[in-house]
């Protein structure tokens, strides 16, 4: 066999295997090919052609013009057409002004053109009936897509690399969600750069070339022709090792999504549109990998543009949520918020109408007396009780919503308000006093509920507790305190 009769039979032969193992062409399906008119969009578009009969598939290409490089972008599409005509494949060409687009969105001119290109390939698919969309990406891009995940300490969702075949609704960044059902599929993932080239030749194929690909500006285009070349001189057989590690991860990482679909039905207390609610003692329960996943799960489903969040906004969430800080909230991009109510952990949209928090709050005031006070709503019940015996240690173990309060300090009568203008608060553990406006904020209430927070005040208006956050420095009892009252907020009991 000629050097060229191998160099076709190489990369069919890989696409034929790609689309066995990883089921990328449905029988009967119309197939939407991304066709740029370079070199690997070229391939693939001949390649797929080729295979069309045995693969029971028809193609449909798609060529989006950016409007970025005048009369060679004009070429670019009257090549696309041409090749398309000269297969006898039906094709769809259409302009967009990915500058403008770029000014409007606050994105850069790189990452407007990848999100207006999927969005068209979404759009052309819709349209066609097609569910299955594939793109031309090869193992060099694998590698360049590793290592940039890699220097923006990406986790192993990133390592693993792009998948031989994903749902699109899952391909986050786009500028409008895409229709439920759309595949996009990568049958050259596993076909290098110097085999692609080889192809072309063998077949009599001259590609477009596009100048932007040397514009060192741009990331990727950095990484290709500066820093792989120089790892290259570090570890020559650097790309392989890359490509077979993605492939591990890849598998590592869908063991770990499979667990979490598992699992997700029991996590999830309540999902809409435009908020998750988690149980958060379930949440709690996971391993730290699945905790971090349920997270980032969470904010995709809810922030179709979100297409990462960084390592920190993670964390911080979680120690968030381990904390268990009743009201604490978070602010996440894309406009969503992260929030922990009482046995809860919250992701929503901004703007969203967040669900009555299960707290007690209060419109009001409500008197305390020894024994049970029922709350205004009737779904809590305050017990206060004098304890016979006192025991400090009772205070190591004392949950959020119970006090334990020295009663010769505290005063009589007690009852719960809500603030006030001009309150402040001596929380145990602070040197002196605060404005609670600035205390309820560095706890991250959120602010629709600080006016209904509940505050034990005594009869001189002294705020001795806000409720499930901090009791007052001034009524923690001693080792040696005479009478010790305790207080806790709790359910009522339903019928």
């Amino acid at each position: 066999m000629s050097a060229e009769k191998r160099a076709i039979a190489h990369v069919l032969r890989a696409v034929r295997e790609a689309a066995r193992r990883f089921s990328l062409f449905p029988p009967g399906e119309t197939v939407v090919v991304g066709v740029s008119g370079g070199p690997d969009s070229l391939c693939l578009m001949d390649a797929l052609h080729a295979l069309a009969p045995e693969l029971g598939i028809a193609l449909h290409i798609a060529h989006l013009h950016h409007g970025l490089r005048g009369a060679e972008a004009d070429a670019d599409a009257a090549f696309v057409a041409e090749q398309a005509t000269a297969r006898g494949l039906p094709y769809t060409i259409e302009r967009l002004d990915v500058r403008a687009l770029a000014e409007r969105e606050g994105l850069s001119l790189e990452e407007a053109a990848r999100q207006a290109r999927y969005t068209f390939l979404a759009e052309v698919a819709a349209q066609m009936g097609s569910r299955t969309i594939a793109v031309a990406h090869h193992a060099d891009d694998q590698v360049e897509t590793v290592l940039m995940h890699l220097l923006r300490g990406s986790g192993l969702a990133g390592l693993r690399g792009m998948r031989p075949s994903m749902p699109l609704t899952e391909y986050h960044g786009l500028l409008r969600r895409p229709p439920e059902g759309l595949r996009l599929v990568r049958p050259l993932l596993g076909v290098w750069r110097n085999e692609i080239e080889a192809y072309l030749r063998a077949r009599g194929l001259t590609p477009r070339f596009d100048r932007s690909n040397l514009d060192l500006t741009f990331f990727r285009n950095r990484l290709r022709h500066e820093v792989l070349p120089f790892l290259e001189r570090l570890n020559p057989r650097l790309r392989e090792t890359w490509w077979r590690m993605a492939e591990t991860l890849a598998a590592d990482y869908e063991f770990l999504e499979q667990t979490l679909r598992q699992v997700w039905p029991t996590l999830v207390a309540l999902e809409e549109p435009e908020r998750i609610v988690f149980d958060l003692a379930r949440w709690r329960e996971l391993p730290l990998s699945l905790r971090r996943m349920a997270l980032r799960e969470a904010a995709f489903r809810l922030a179709h543009r979100l297409r990462d969040l960084r390592f920190e906004h993670v964390e911080e969430a979680i120690r968030m949520a381990e904390e268990g800080m009743t009201g604490g909230m978070l602010t996440w991009p894309e406009g969503l918020r992260v929030a922990v109510a009482y046995g809860t952990l919250i992701l929503a949209q901004e703007g969203a109408l967040w669900p009555e928090p299960d707290l007690p709050l209060l419109s009001g005031t409500l008197r305390l007396q020894p024994g049970e006070t029922l709350w205004p709503d009737g779904r809590w019940v305050v017990i206060w009780e004098e304890l016979p015996v006192w025991d400090p240690a009772r205070l190591q173990y004392a949950d959020l919503w119970t006090l334990y309060l020295d009663a010769e300090q505290a005063g009589e009568p007690l009852r719960f308000r809500t603030r006030r203008p001009g309150d402040r608060f001596h929380p145990a553990g602070m040197p002196g006093p605060v404005r609670l406006k600035t205390f309820l904020i560095n706890q991250k209430i959120p602010q629709p509920w600080r006016d209904r927070w509940p505050l034990l005040v005594n009869e001189r208006e002294e705020i001795l507790w806000v409720a499930g956050v901090r009791p007052a420095a001034a009524i923690r009892p001693g080792p040696h305190a005479r009478r010790v009252w305790r207080i806790a907020i709790r359910r009522a009991a339903t019928g």
